[in-house]
C-alpha cells in the first residue's frame, strides 16, 4: 500500500464550504488516520462504500488517447465533500479513503512522445506496474466486505477492478460497461482500450455487456468477436437513440439479464455521456439523465460489487461540472445500492 495516500481531515477542512443551517456531506463522512493494514482497518469500520481516486493519465496515453484523466479524482472530492448530508446521501455509511499517488508515473509519462512507438512500449509497461496496486487495494477493500468506488483515470483501471475483485471473491465476476467504446482490444500490452479483454482472458471476467456502443467507432472484428462468444455482448447508441428500434427500460433489463448471473461490476465512462469533457468527448451520446436512470438500475440489484467511474478530463472552467456530474453519480449509486436494505 506504498502508494496509498489516505484522505484526512485536514483535507476535509480546508475544502469544505460549511453553510450556518446547513451539514455538508464532508462533515459526515469517515476517514482513516492511519493504515498498517489496509485489510483489517477497513472490516472494522462500520461504513458499506469506501471512495477512493486514480488520478492518472498513463493508459489514456499508452492508448494513443488525450490526456487530461488524471484530475477528475481532485474535482469531484471538491464538490462531493460540500453536497448536503441529508437521508438521500448516506454520507455516514461512506469512507473516503484518498487516492494512489501515480505522480512518478505521471512524470515518466511527461517525457515520453506519443508518436514514438518505443515510448508508448514503455507506457504501457507503466499501465502494467500501475495495474498492480489498483488489483491490490480494490481486492482488500471487497475481501473486507466493502463496496468500491473508484474516481478518475482512464479505462485501463477496469482492469484492477475486476481483478481486484475477482481475486477477493474467489471467482471471476461479470461486468456492465456504460460505452461508446468495448475497449476489448488486443491483448497488445495494457492500456485504456484492452482492460475487459485482458481481464477475460485471464478469466476474471466471465460475462461481459457494453451498453451504447457506437456503431461509427467499433470495427468489424470487434462485432464478429462480440457475435460469436455468448459471454460478450452488447447494444448501440443508434438502436437505443436514434433508430429507436430499441426501448431504453427494455435495453436496460437484457443487458441485465447478461450479466445479473453472478457478480458484477459497474463501470462508467464518461465517454458516453453528451458533451462531457473526457479523454474522447463526444457531441452525440447518452444525456446525464440517461446515464444516472442506467446507474440506478444496476446499482440496486444484489449482485453489484462495484462503481468505476473513468475518463473524465476536469480542467479550467469545466472542472467544477466534471465534479459536480460525477458526484451526482457517486450519490446515485449509493442511493439506490443503499435502498435495497431498507
Amino acid at each position: 500500500m506504498d502508494k496509498l495516500v489516505l484522505f484526512d481531515n485536514s483535507i476535509i477542512n480546508n475544502l469544505l464550504n460549511t453553510r450556518l443551517g446547513e451539514t455538508k456531506f464532508g462533515e459526515h463522512i469517515n476517514t482513516l488516520t492511519y493504515v498498517s493494514n489496509i485489510y483489517d482497518s477497513l472490516k472494522n469500520l462500520d461504513v458499506k462504500y469506501v471512495i477512493f481516486g486514480l488520478p492518472e493519465a498513463v493508459g489514456v496515453f499508452a492508448n494513443h488517447g488525450k490526456s487530461g484523466t488524471s484530475t477528475a479524482w481532485e474535482a469531484t472530492i471538491k464538490v462531493l465533500l460540500n453536497i448536503q448530508s441529508n437521508t438521500f446521501t448516506h454520507a455516514k455509511n461512506v469512507l473516503v479513503l484518498g487516492h494512489l499517488d501515480f505522480t512518478e508515473e505521471q512524470k515518466q509519462l511527461s517525457k515520453l512522445n506519443q508518436d514514438d512507438p518505443k515510448h508508448i512500449a514503455k507506457s504501457r509497461k507503466l499501465v502494467a506496474q500501475m495495474d498492480t496496486h489498483v488489483v491490490d487495494l480494490v481486492s482488500n477493500i471487497v475481501k473486507a466486505g466493502k463496496i468500491p468506488i473508484a474516481i478518475g483515470g482512464g479505462h485501463n483501471n477496469a482492469y484492477g477492478m475486476i481483478k481486484g475483485t475477482s481475486l477477493a471473491l474467489k471467482q471471476p465476476i461479470n461486468s456492465i460497461n456504460f460505452d461508446a467504446h468495448t475497449d476489448f482490444r488486443a491483448l497488445e500490452g495494457r492500456h485504456s482500450g484492452n482492460g475487459f479483454s485482458y481481464a477475460y482472458a485471464e478469466r476474471f471476467l466471465k460475462r461481459y455487456f457494453t451498453f451504447g456502443l457506437h456503431e461509427n467507432y467499433t470495427s468489424s472484428e470487434i462485432f464478429s468477436q462480440f457475435k460469436d462468444n455468448k459471454h460478450l455482448d452488447y447494444n448501440t447508441y443508434e438502436a437505443i437513440a436514434v433508430r429507436q428500434s430499441l426501448k431504453f427500460k427494455k435495453a436496460l433489463r437484457r443487458a441485465q439479464k447478461h450479466i445479473n448471473t453472478t457478480h458484477f461490476g459497474i463501470e462508467i465512462d464518461c465517454d458516453a455521456i453528451i458533451n462531457t469533457p473526457s479523454s474522447a468527448q463526444t457531441p452525440s451520446g447518452f444525456s446525464v439523465e440517461n446515464a444516472r436512470q442506467f446507474l440506478h438500475h444496476f446499482a440496486a440489484l444484489d449482485n453489484a460489487k462495484y462503481l468505476h467511474i473513468c475518463e473524465a478530463v476536469a480542467k479550467n472552467k469545466k472542472a467544477s461540472q466534471v465534479g459536480k456530474l460525477i458526484s451526482y453519480l457517486i450519490t446515485d449509486f449509493i442511493r439506490s445500492n443503499s435502498s435495497k436494505n431498507d
